[in-house]
């Protein structure tokens, strides 16, 4: 067997696999190493530590979401579920014949560098392979940023990625903590099934509907004309409020940021069952008592079961921490791709912007590639003495989950011209 390679992706998700299509392309001698029994990533819901659950859909519509040269079939809806992309995925890697190089329920113990820098992989079984350099695609929504309160709790508290299905909520008051899009819809498995459901917030959110005039919301807005954003945020943020009307009026805190200045919340069903009692808005959680959860308001609720929407940790479990600067809880890297203390490595999938992953993601692994092929150059320099600015400008919260948030225009733009410098043709 062979056991040394130009590249070891580690992941077979969505990001791992463009990567693997790329280097197939370019004749490279590469492998995939993926822990699961199955290609796809999070969305293998039978897989330890994926954040799938039961009524998960994509929240990006298949018009615009697909990989590059394979369209979603045209029988999907226009947001897919969850058996439906992973399907899809396994469509992708099977059509590109990428199955043959990816080795699956192959876990990682880890990957240090020798003397002469390539990496050692240590496999689970012992099994040592080495490589010339090292993708990690292994994925940042399975390692759970856990919260806790003080004072004692009768009831279970749980982090959302071990949630799979709203019958884990019948005969209970469920409180959801935490307003991301996962959140967001297990408050709504929970407005239905459950004897009670309650959403905790700390801020007010914009609650964008997936479908705008008829059209999914990002073909609504990628067929309009293209405007600044400043523009974009005064039209989109006054569409929302004649949809929506005074978030307030739901128990909702006020919205304390202009929209787009953070992740897209696409749901506005929970709206619907707050409307109507099924879900009860409340604000931070003060402190555990017994049976009961204290607000900072200082309300009171009995509650059996919460449920902790609150985000990951962007986690490489198999490098020993060195190789990669952290900034604001979040990789710090050259393009959101690359570390900067390190020649031969690269992270794919760690990056947060409000648009479609899979094409932008091929987009990057162009480069990676080359890098990987010796073909770009000046990116090693540029790695280092290289700090764009991939904000677009654009003020963005300033939480932790916004570190590695970047305006997908100004990211796109600065990437072609980053490979444009370095001699690479973009769609080679």
């Amino acid at each position: 067997m062979n056991n040394k390679f130009d590249a070891v992706v580690v992941g077979a998700g969505p990001a791992g696999l463009v990567v693997a299509r790329r280097l197939k392309e370019q004749g490279l001698n590469y492998v995939v190493l993926e822990r699961n029994h199955s290609v796809g990533g999070i969305w293998n819901i039978d897989a330890p530590n994926t954040p799938m659950y039961d009524s998960a859909h994509f929240i990006s519509s298949k018009t615009l979401s697909a990989f590059p040269g394979y369209a979603m079939p045209d029988h999907y809806p226009d947001y897919p579920n969850h058996k439906q992309l992973l399907d899809y995925i396994k469509g992708y890697a099977e059509h590109f014949d990428l199955l043959a190089s990816i080795r699956l329920n192959t876990d990682v113990e880890s990957a240090d560098q020798d003397e002469t820098g390539s990496w050692v992989i240590k496999l689970a079984g012992g099994e040592v392979l080495t490589t010339k350099y090292l993708v990690c695609a292994n994925g940042v929504t399975w390692d759970p940023n856990t919260v806790s309160w003080s004072g004692e709790f009768d009831g279970e508290v749980q982090h959302s990625v071990k949630y799979k299905s709203s019958s884990e909520f019948t005969g209970k008051r469920v409180l959801i903590v935490g307003a991301g899009n996962s959140g967001v819809d297990i408050a709504c498995d929970a407005s239905f099934a459950a004897d009670q459901a309650f959403l905790s917030v700390r801020r007010g959110y914009h609650f964008v509907p997936k479908h705008l005039f008829g059209k999914p919301s990002d073909v609504f807005s990628e067929e309009g004309p293209k405007l600044p954003f400043f523009l974009q945020q005064k039209i989109f943020g006054g569409l929302l409020r004649l949809i929506n009307g005074d978030l307030t009026s739901y128990g909702l805190p006020k919205p304390d940021h202009k929209i787009f200045q953070t992740h897209p919340i696409m749901n506005t069903q929970i709206l619907h069952y707050l409307g109507h009692g099924d879900c009860i808005a409340k604000g931070d959680i003060d402190y555990l008592d017994g049976k009961e959860v204290v607000f900072k308001d200082g309300s009171r609720e009995q509650i059996d079961l919460i449920i902790t929407a609150t985000g990951y940790k962007h986690s490489v479990p198999f490098l020993n921490g060195e190789e990669i600067p952290i900034k604001n809880g979040r990789p710090d890297l050259y393009l959101n791709m690359f570390p900067r203390n390190c020649s031969n490595m690269a992270l794919i999938g760690f990056i947060e912007f409000a648009s479609a992953a899979y094409e932008n993601f091929d987009l990057m692994s162009e480069l990676i590639v080359a890098d990987i092929a010796g073909s770009a150059e000046g990116l090693a320099e540029m790695k280092k003495t290289h700090h764009p600015d991939l904000s677009g400008g654009h003020n963005y919260l300033n939480t932790e989950r916004n570190a590695n948030y970047v305006d997908v225009d100004t990211f796109l733009k600065t990437l072609s011209k980053v490979k444009a410098r370095t001699g690479i043709a973009s769609g080679v």
